[in-house]
């Protein structure tokens, strides 16, 4: 099955920092999906059928986090201000409202960021294992924010990708997903990153600018998010614990934990049905009150 057949209808946006691309499947209610680092928006493959066929309107972009084909404009801002900047962004040049916006891992503390900053377009935020709070990186992934100072230091971290064993270690990807990646997706997310200047510069100015007191300040504003807030939190993440998530869940005055089974991370690796289970009754839930 193609990225077409999956996701939709490729298409582009040009914003003030430059070209996104992002596929597009279904009708309804606007759903935008927002993946982590190094990986891009074939994440939630297995995800967005069953929500298209679900009556949604799935948008998945692949966002300039490393594994994008297509550089962002060289002056464009990607600290995590800047990027909840660009997402909103987005939904502004799409016109979308009532938005349903879904995140993994880094880009939960991007969404987490755009929720506290910009939520006007914004009507529901679902949280799977992400970065929040003081976990901006775990403690295991910090070493990328060192290797974001180094000079050259994103194009060593795409040369050592390249190397099929390192993938499961528990610095790459062993704690991210239970399970291996099938070798297409795996290319498709570690190739940009290998063939293109540019897209090594975002990924390099993103890891320049992680720091955790940008999603503990936007954890002050958690308090006032007056939305349905939905967290699918795997129950064995070693990264993101699931302490991290009932605390969370304690700060958003409308939100909800939902323990996942037999998954880290990556819930949309691991449990895709699940998560398409949860997502469809929790979106179901708010047409109906």
């Amino acid at each position: 099955m193609t990225r077409t057949d999956r996701l939709g209808e490729a298409k582009y946006v040009h914003l003030p920092q430059g070209t996104l691309r992002y596929h597009e499947r279904g009708e309804g209610r606007p759903v935008v999906f927002v993946h982590g680092l190094f990986v891009n928006g074939d994440l939630w493959r297995h995800v967005v059928p069953p929500l298209a066929d679900a009556g949604l309107r799935c948008i998945t972009p692949d966002w300039p986090f490393g594994s994008h084909e297509t550089p962002l404009a060289a002056d464009a801002d990607l600290s995590p201000p800047g990027i909840a900047r660009l997402i909103a962004d987005f939904l502004a040049a799409l016109d979308l409202t009532d938005v349903v916006l879904v995140a993994n891992d880094t880009g939960g503390a991007f969404s987490q960021i755009a929720v506290a900053r910009h939520r006007e377009r914004l009507g529901s935020l679902v949280l799977t294992p992400s970065d929040s709070l003081h976990r901006f990186f775990p403690p295991m992934f910090r070493y990328l924010q060192v290797l974001g100072r180094v000079p050259g230091s994103a194009y060593l971290i795409a040369q050592g990708l390249r190397i099929k064993p390192v993938h499961r270690l528990p610095l790459v990807l062993g704690l991210l997903s239970k399970r291996p990646l099938p070798d297409d997706i795996m290319r498709s997310y570690l190739t940009p990153m290998r063939r293109s200047r540019g897209v090594r510069r975002d990924l390099g100015k993103i890891l320049k600018g992680v720091s955790n007191r940008h999603t503990l300040a936007a954890a002050e504003q958690f308090p006032k998010v007056d939305m349905p807030v939905l967290l699918p939190w795997a129950k064995e993440d070693r990264l993101f614990p699931i302490q991290l998530g009932e605390e969370l869940a304690r700060l958003f005055p409308h939100a909800r934990l939902e323990p996942i089974e037999d998954s880290y991370t990556f819930v949309p690796e691991d449990q895709p049905e699940r998560l398409a289970e949860v997502l469809t009754r929790f979106l179901t839930e708010q047409r109906r009150a």
